[in-house]
């Protein structure tokens, strides 16, 4: 009688092998594939999840007590059908699954069915680079739980490759490697894990996070001692660095929808300054938190402050609930809050400005589609220039060539005449633009909602590549100690070589990251915030 391996292995190379020959396969680079394994079309036919099951369970079943989940969408039918089986089996055990994004609305779970203490098993299809894997073990990982076992259909790689596993005490249980199968496979040479490039040296969340608003939040700013952020609960923190201990925090007004401190804090000499949707601009006392000065005219403030030291003033957007007055732009003195100008806009402005010191020249973006330039100084509107979608988020400045450099939700990238508002260059994207591009050394790197980080050269405006991830972009990319590095919704701060594209290493968390991470130079730490009002610390592994 066939075994069950061999009756399985048939199975895939008839019905889960996929050939060129037979149908088009697209590659996540946009190139044609030559095969691919298919494995949802036996996840839910009865006979195969079946077999699939009880070799499962060939496996397992001296190892109770233990529990099992997976990764959405595929693992799903696979968790069913082993925790049917345990009940045929007279071994129940408890089954649930991971949502490759928490839900933003109801009950808003990561994990969906109910978690037991028992040790996890994860189960899936295949494993590959292990990316999806290392997912599941940072949202277990965040709730206190401990996995023993990783068991999948098949491995694409030498099992050496997976050390990662190894070292957290997990077993890998594949039944078939890739090369069982008869099909054109270059053999993966193993090398260093890409995983592990960084240490937490403390975690810190704040209370009453809001799942629902997927969008760049409060970016910490930090001094000598302490980081300082906003949070979904309308606490404003400030954290030892040290420790990550609460040094002080400021509690901020009501907002009726959920929104509360999205700006990221700007700090000049000892004083922090943020806007809060309570519709008010804050100053507060770096050293204890007591408010300096505030300012109250708007409804809402979800821009984060630009600082002028040199003219002594702050920029920061502002939004209002009147039909003929939606947004725009303040000027408000450093040391008092006191109003020096301010234009008004007909749609909202959550676009932060930026100011450009050596034009003494301030620019802010808004909902109506148009970039506005300002004399800081004065006010007075230098340009202004429409583009085909809201402007959501920053600016760079390009000092070389005297330009400034943004995104729209048109999904395109602008460089323009700082001076002017004339266009020199435009490249699109396949989505909106919600983040800040960066300049750095003749290029600019930028992100979309298309899920990559495109670098073009500043000299030629040509594009030198893209880099794509696993899950939509909004946060911004920033260059630390000459690596470029990117948070995205999937759950992981990608490093980059800044010439190349080429992935150097990462860290997996189990939220999304919408915000970029910032570094201080004098202590070597990194500071990510999530969109769940998460602060990781990490320092930097030796390489």
């Amino acid at each position: 009688m066939e075994n069950k391996q061999d009756l399985l292995k048939k199975i895939i190379e008839n019905k889960v092998l996929v050939s060129k020959e037979n149908e088009q396969i697209i590659s996540s680079a946009q190139t044609e594939s030559l095969w691919l394994f298919d494995f949802r079309r036996i996840f839910l036919d009865p006979y195969h999840i079946d077999l699939i099951a009880e070799i499962f369970w060939d496996t397992y079943k001296d190892k109770r007590p233990f529990q099992v989940c997976g990764l959405e969408v595929a693992a799903i039918p696979l968790v069913t059908a082993i925790v049917m089986k345990s009940v045929q089996k007279g071994k129940p055990v408890n089954g649930f699954f991971i949502r490759k994004s928490r839900k933003k609305d109801g009950l808003m779970r990561m994990f969906e069915g109910t978690v037991t203490d028992e040790n996890i098993i994860i189960v899936d299809d295949l494993i590959n680079s292990g990316k999806s894997v290392m997912r599941q073990l940072a949202a277990i990982d965040a709730i206190g739980k401990k996995v023993s076992d990783v068991f999948t259909i098949m491995h694409f790689r030498e099992l050496e490759y997976y050390y990662f596993l190894k070292e957290r005490d997990i077993t890998l249980h594949s039944i078939f490697p890739i090369t069982t199968f008869n099909i054109d496979f270059k053999k993966y040479t193993p090398k260093k894990f890409l995983g592990d490039i960084f240490k937490t040296e403390w975690y810190f969340k704040s209370n009453k996070p809001s799942y629902f608003y997927v969008v760049q939040k409060s970016t910490p700013a930090f001094d000598l001692e302490k980081i300082y952020f906003g949070s979904d609960s309308g606490n404003f923190w400030a954290l030892n660095q040290k420790d990550g201990s609460v040094a002080w925090k400021y509690k901020v007004g009501f907002h009726p929808k959920g929104k509360s401190i999205f700006s990221a804090p700007a700090i000049h000499k000892n004083t922090v300054f943020f806007g809060s949707y309570d519709g008010n601009v804050y100053a507060l006392d770096t050293q204890t938190g007591v408010k300096k000065w505030v300012f109250m005219e708007a409804d809402w403030v979800g821009s984060s402050p630009a600082l002028a030291p040199d003219i002594k003033t702050l920029f920061i957007g502002l939004e209002f609930g009147l039909i003929n007055k939606r947004g725009g732009i303040v000027a408000l003195d450093l040391e008092t809050g006191e109003k020096k100008w301010e234009h008004i806009t007909s749609q909202y402005t959550h676009c932060s400005p930026a100011y450009f010191a050596p034009e003494k020249i301030v620019v802010i973006g808004s909902n109506d589609s148009t970039v506005y330039a300002y004399s800081a100084k004065g006010g007075k509107l230098l340009w202004k220039l429409q583009t085909h979608g809201e402007i959501k988020a920053s600016f760079a400045f390009d000092e070389k060539r005297k330009t400034v450099i943004f995104g729209s939700f048109d999904g395109r990238l602008y460089i323009v005449d700082i001076k002017t508002g004339k266009i020199i260059h435009t490249h699109q994207a396949e989505f909106g633009i919600y983040s800040t591009p960066t300049v750095y050394k003749d290029n600019v790197y930028f992100t979309s909602l298309d899920k990559r980080l495109y670098s073009i050269n500043l000299k030629t405006n040509a594009l030198n590549w893209f880099f794509e991830a696993k899950g939509r972009i909004f946060s911004s990319p920033t260059v630390i100690n000459e690596k470029l590095y990117i948070g995205s919704n999937d759950g992981r701060l990608y490093e980059l070589d800044p010439g190349t594209g080429e992935e150097l290493g990462f860290l997996q968390v189990s939220e999304r990251i919408t915000n970029k991470v910032v570094y201080n130079e004098e202590n070597k730490k990194f500071f990510l915030l999530t969109f769940a009002n998460e602060v990781y610390c990490l320092t930097r592994n030796k390489e």
